[in-house]
């Protein structure tokens, strides 16, 4: 039925636009090196085989599994040349320097001598050796023991009280003096406080306290 002829071919159809799936996101971090993975470890100090526990979670520190260049190729815009900088005449041809006279500074080692000079042959030496090295052995004065200890009795402070127990000492005794100055304050403000009592108050307290005695003594 489809194929046959029909007057309503003649109305053009809606194209059927089919729905666009929903994109995939995995639910993996897309940092994290997969596992047992050779790639990307020229920049860490990991040896071999990155990842093998499987673990989910990026890496932590410095042990990075990308490097900056570890991609097919160089980033999208990164060789395309730039019109501003280009090579300006004579800028690439290094100039040497005029050649001058080579002149040394320090002394000049004496002159290799000629084929034709000859050296002074047959030198011989009348002195007796063995003779010398005994006489000045003999005449020589014997060397004393030396003591290469440290003599600690020699120092500039020995004896003396070191300037760090003077101090510590110091600051004890300001310590013992400022407490007895507190105790001295705190008596006195004790025995500003002692004064003898009249004998009216007196006589008041005495009955005071002898009625509360009878109080007491009855209840008891």
């Amino acid at each position: 039925m489809e194929f046959e002829e029909s007057i309503y071919n003649l109305i053009p159809k809606e194209t059927y636009v089919p729905p666009k799936q929903k994109r995939h996101l995995s639910k993996h971090d897309p940092k994290t090196a997969p596992t047992c993975s050779t790639f990307g470890l020229q920049t860490t100090s990991k040896p071999n085989v990155s990842n093998i526990s499987g673990q989910m979670l990026p890496p932590s520190g410095s042990h990075l599994e990308r490097a900056n260049g570890a991609t097919f190729g160089l980033p999208k815009g990164v060789a395309k040349p730039n019109p501003n900088q280009f090579r300006l005449k004579g800028t690439g041809t290094m100039r040497l320097p005029e050649t001058t006279k080579y002149e040394r500074d320090a002394v000049k080692k004496p002159a290799v001598p000629l084929k034709d000079e000859k050296p002074i042959m047959g030198l011989v030496s009348d002195k007796n050796f063995i003779v010398s090295n005994a006489v000045e052995n003999i005449l020589a004065a014997p060397k004393l023991p030396t003591n290469s200890d440290k003599d600690y009795l020699k120092k500039k402070n020995y004896g003396r009280v070191p300037k760090y127990l003077q101090k510590i000492k110091k600051e004890i005794e300001d310590e013992y003096q400022l407490v007895r100055e507190m105790q001295i304050e705190e008596e006195a403000d004790m025995d500003r406080q002692k004064f003898l009592m009249d004998d009216s108050e007196k006589q008041e307290l005495i009955a005071a306290l002898k009625k509360k005695w009878e109080v007491v003594h009855k209840e008891y």
